[in-house]
Parts: structure tokens; C-alpha cells; sequence
């Protein structure tokens, strides 16, 4: 099959990440054409003069559109992009060089309707972004879910991910909610039994949240966003989603058991941070990323421990609806 990509990227009010988004696909070695989507989802910070820079040496069509949210702004841009394979990704994204030949060659050996990929750290990072990335993707913090291409159960996310014109055309694309749009779609897509694959050599260096406060934000509505998934999608249900709420439980009942004279279930979390702190010292080299690993690894249990208790606890003990159980997810 001839494939002709549409990279599709919505942006709000982050001119400066397309800039350097754009210029990472410019510094591309993939020698056949594509075609770049950019929507502007009603931003008052716009991106259309760094825009115009690219466009003599890129096919970049720009669209802006009043704000609707990243989902519908994926799916405007399919519906205006000519390509037939849908590459779908964040503005905070910077590529390297050779991140469209590996989604080719891939495709070319293995066709799937869909696919994955993960990310990473670009050196370029600050401390904290790089110690974000580490809680986000570590086996040791998420059990390598998240960048897992060795299981069929992993997720597409919207950072990274790609879908044929004939997926969107059966799913209509991403459905109209907030927050766990990609999860979303993902549990379509297999629902219909759509052909998928993890492209492990496509991963992208991605941003994501520049501050503490903004990364617990996200990680909470990552958490309230999940019981309302699994009550969509029967089965869907992992134990593993319970891990973050469980963790936080248990280390303030060990501090409690420190008060009482009681350390050993403490030190088994000192044991725990002690090995964070190893394992991301040895990926980061970088004794602040490595001590910060720790810090983001806590907020990020903290805040999807919350926002999934306050769900499941809307859910099934209030009974109430899922718009009234998170209604931001849905607004």
C-alpha cells in the first residue's frame, strides 16, 4: 500500500513548542512527501506567523477554529487532510531525525490500522521535565505501561499515535470529552478489531508539563477520568489502576505506624524511593533529575490516587452519572 501521512496537530497557545515541533519535521530524512495539519483551537497566543516561516519548505495547512478541545480539533484536521494514514501528535513534541522513516518502514513490513509509539527525554529538558518523564514511563512507577510494546493491552495516546483514514471513518474519530479521549478511541478501535502495533523505534521527545502544580493537575484528571472509562467499557478494569490509590493510602498509614514505634512498613517505602532515586540516577545521569524522580513519582501517585478515589466514590457510592462525576471531562 502507497501511504501518504497527514500529520495532524492541534496547538493552544504554544507558538514557541510549534516552532520547535515544526523545525524538527523540516530536519526530517524521510524522502517522500507529507502533509502537516495545524489547527489552532481558538487561541489568543497564536501560531500563525512562526507558521508562515515553514511553510515555503513544508505542505503545512493551518486552520483556526473556535476552541472545542484537542479531541474535536484532531478530528477537524483529519477531515480537511488528504493523506490515507493519520499521524496524530502534541504540539510539546520535538521529533528526531529519522522519526517518519521508522513509521514507514514499520508499516511497510507490519500494515496495522493503528499504531503506538512511546517517548523520552530529550537532553534539551529541564530537570524537572526530565524527572516527569522519568514517573511517567518507569517500570519502577507505572510498570512500563505507558511504553509497554511487548503486550497487545497498550493504549494509543494522543501524543504519539497514528490511525488509517479507514479507523477514523469507522470510529468518527475521537469522541467529544476532555480528558482519556485517546483511551477512548483505543477501546473502540479494538472493540471493532482494528489491527494494531507498538513501534518502539518511533518514540518522540515529548514535553509534558513544564511545573509541579500543572503536572499534579494533569495527573488528577488522568485519574478521575479512568473509573468513567471503565464503566463504559465493561472489562476494561485493571487492579493495576487501583496501585497509585493503594500507595498513597498505605504511606500515610506508615507514617502513622512511625508515630506508634512501628518503622518497617516505612522503610519499605524508604527502600522504594532509595531504588527510584538509583534507577534514575543510572537512565539520567543526573543526581537533581535522579532527587526529583522521587518528588514527581509522588505527586503523580498523589494526584491520579485522588482523582481516581473521588471518581470511583462519585460513581458507585453517590451513583451519580459520569458527567456529574467529573463534569470537566464532558464540558
Amino acid at each position: 500500500m502507497n501511504l501518504f501521512y497527514s500529520i495532524i496537530i492541534p496547538v493552544f497557545n504554544r507558538p514557541q513548542e510549534i516552532n520547535e515541533l515544526l523545525y524538527s519535521l523540516l530536519s526530517q530524512d524521510y524522502n517522500k512527501s507529507f502533509e502537516i495539519i495545524i489547527i489552532e483551537d481558538g487561541s489568543t497566543d497564536k501560531s500563525d506567523q512562526i507558521i508562515k516561516k515553514y511553510q515555503p519548505n513544508l505542505d503545512i495547512k493551518y486552520f483556526f477554529k473556535k476552541n472545542s478541545g484537542p479531541g474535536q480539533s484532531r478530528n477537524f484536521g483529519m477531515q480537511k487532510a488528504k493523506g490515507n494514514y493519520f499521524i496524530i501528535l502534541d504540539s510539546d513534541i520535538i521529533l528526531p531525525k529519522k522519526y517518519l522513516s521508522e513509521i514507514d518502514d514499520s508499516l511497510k513490513v507490519n500494515y496495522t490500522e493503528a499504531f503506538a509509539a512511546p517517548d523520552r527525554a530529550h537532553y534539551s529538558f529541564t530537570d524537572i521535565q526530565k524527572a516527569i518523564n522519568y514517573a511517567m514511563t518507569s517500570f519502577l512507577t507505572t510498570g512500563g505501561l505507558r511504553n509497554n510494546k511487548g503486550s497487545q493491552n497498550f493504549q494509543l495516546r494522543s501524543f504519539n499515535m497514528g490511525i488509517s483514514k479507514k479507523t477514523f471513518e469507522e470510529t468518527k474519530g475521537f469522541k467529544k470529552q476532555n480528558f482519556g479521549e485517546d483511551i477512548d478511541l483505543s477501546f473502540r478501535i479494538k472493540k471493532i478489531g482494528l489491527s494494531k502495533q507498538f513501534i518502539d523505534s518511533a518514540y518522540v521527545y515529548h514535553k509534558r508539563r513544564t511545573s509541579w502544580s500543572k503536572f499534579y493537575k494533569q495527573t488528577f484528571n488522568f485519574g478521575a477520568a479512568r473509573p468513567i472509562l471503565n464503566k463504559m467499557y465493561a472489562n476494561t478494569a485493571k487492579i493495576t489502576y487501583w496501585f497509585p490509590t493503594v500507595f498513597v493510602t498505605t504511606f500515610f498509614i506508615s507514617l502513622i505506624f512511625l508515630i506508634l514505634k512501628f518503622p518497617v512498613f516505612y522503610f519499605l517505602f524508604v527502600l522504594y524511593f532509595l531504588f527510584l532515586f538509583i534507577h534514575s540516577l543510572w537512565i539520567n545521569k543526573n543526581v537533581m533529575v535522579a532527587i526529583y524522580s522521587i518528588q514527581a513519582t509522588c505527586m503523580q501517585f498523589l494526584g491520579y490516587g485522588f482523582g481516581f478515589l473521588r471518581s470511583q466514590f462519585r460513581l458507585h457510592i453517590l451513583k451519580k452519572s459520569n458527567k456529574e462525576t467529573f463534569p470537566k471531562m464532558f464540558s
